[in-house]
């Protein structure tokens, strides 16, 4: 089964650093840009995470939240998140999940 944009995904709850998070309860009322890495610290993913953090009020206008998925643990993620936002001058407020089973 091959998903399509504007499909609806299966439903799923998954550590991040903030805590777990469940898909429906997280975009229950709204749209979900979701963002994969394979792996914290890698130099585009970085950048790109940057940029969905200052798109904030763009997102908000839209009633779009941002969610982001790496294999890292959300320990790593934290970590990560620190050099986002030192180095893209930058404030991330969402949750990247931790997905080390990578299942």
């Amino acid at each position: 089964m091959a998903l399509q944009l504007g499909d609806t995904v299966p439903d799923f709850t998954q550590d991040s650093q903030l805590g777990p998070i469940n898909l429906y309860d997280f975009g229950a009322d709204g749209w979900v840009v979701f963002c994969t890495h394979p792996a914290d610290y890698t130099p585009v993913c970085t950048t790109e995470l940057g940029e969905v953090a200052r798109l904030r009020a763009e997102w908000d206008k839209r009633n779009v939240k941002t969610i982001a998925l790496s294999v890292d643990s959300g320990q790593s993620h934290k970590g990560w998140i620190g050099d986002i936002n030192e180095t893209q001058n930058t404030t991330v407020d969402f949750p990247i999940l931790a997905d080390a089973d990578k299942r």
